[in-house]
């Protein structure tokens, strides 16, 4: 049975697969941008009876629910909501200006919240759904010079744990799904954005811009394939709660586990001897 997506930072990168990996599979995909110009670039030749373009600032809260209003007149549903749009603050947190992280925030966490209010109201009527929150491998373990973005991505994982235990009773499913490095536009010029200040102590052990420009071009994951495997997820009947993708991210994620549970091990006794004597 086909479904209806909706994505958010559809015009290009990883949203733009999915929405192409969904529309292969038959699917109904509504792909949204902040600009409905590099959409109509991007989806030049798709099928229009199974596709539409919505610009969308997630930024903007006025604009969810008439983008959701949208998807649905057209459609009659959304079965799938993958929240993709974000982008990447980097810089050691000194060095970035408080307009910025409020910025980062207010796209990749306030974002993802107001298309999630938006769409739950349509979700709870259908009695079913799958939310895909696009987090990050930055969201379990910290990256050096990358302190507000990585805060952005641990926001995303707590909240994606929570909503899935809050609509479960309606039969919505909730998956986080954690990318390591892949190879999209995250690291250009377009798209990528630097703390704004330089501070000498910090410049003495290395450029952030020239840490992560490094891997520009190198990044091992693929994002068709990423695409392919979030179309599968969408098919399960039990998705899972985090889905981590890509080998790197695998192997980063096993290592932070490994780390925490040695840390909580060596410090067993410290932490029960804060409860109340029996």
């Amino acid at each position: 049975m086909s479904k209806t997506w909706m994505i958010t930072g559809a015009g290009r990168g990883i949203g733009a697969e999915i929405a192409r990996a969904a529309l292969a599979n038959g699917d109904k995909v509504v792909a949204t941008a902040r600009k409905l110009g590099q959409l109509q670039d991007t989806f030049a030749g798709a099928d229009p009876e199974r596709l539409a373009l919505v610009e969308l600032d997630v930024a903007d809260e006025a604009q969810a629910a008439p983008a959701i209003a949208a998807a649905v007149e057209r459609f009659g549903r959304i079965d799938v909501l993958v929240n993709n749009a974000a982008y990447g603050l980097l810089g050691r947190l000194e060095e970035v200006s408080s307009a910025d992280i409020a910025q980062q925030f207010a796209v990749n966490v306030h974002g993802v919240m107001h298309m999630l209010r938006a769409v739950l109201p349509t979700m709870r009527r259908q009695r079913g759904g799958h939310i895909m929150n696009v987090s990050s491998i930055a969201g379990i373990t910290g990256f050096d010079g990358a302190s507000v973005y990585c805060a952005s991505k641990y926001a995303i994982e707590g909240l994606t744990a929570s909503l899935a235990l809050e609509v479960a009773p309606f039969g919505i499913k909730v998956t986080a799904v954690e990318p390591g490095f892949f190879r999209t536009e995250f690291l250009d010029p377009s798209s990528v954005r630097y703390g704004a200040t330089a501070i000498d102590d910090y410049a003495a052990h290395g450029s952030i811009e020239q840490a992560y420009g490094a891997y520009k071009g190198k990044q091992l994951g693929d994002p068709v394939k990423l695409a392919a495997a979030v179309v599968e997820l969408a098919a399960m009947a039990a998705p899972p709660r985090q889905f981590l993708a890509g080998s790197d991210a695998l192997a980063m994620a096993g290592a932070a586990l490994d780390a925490r549970r040695t840390e909580m091990a060596a410090f067993a006794a410290l932490t029960v001897s804060t409860d109340h004597a029996a």
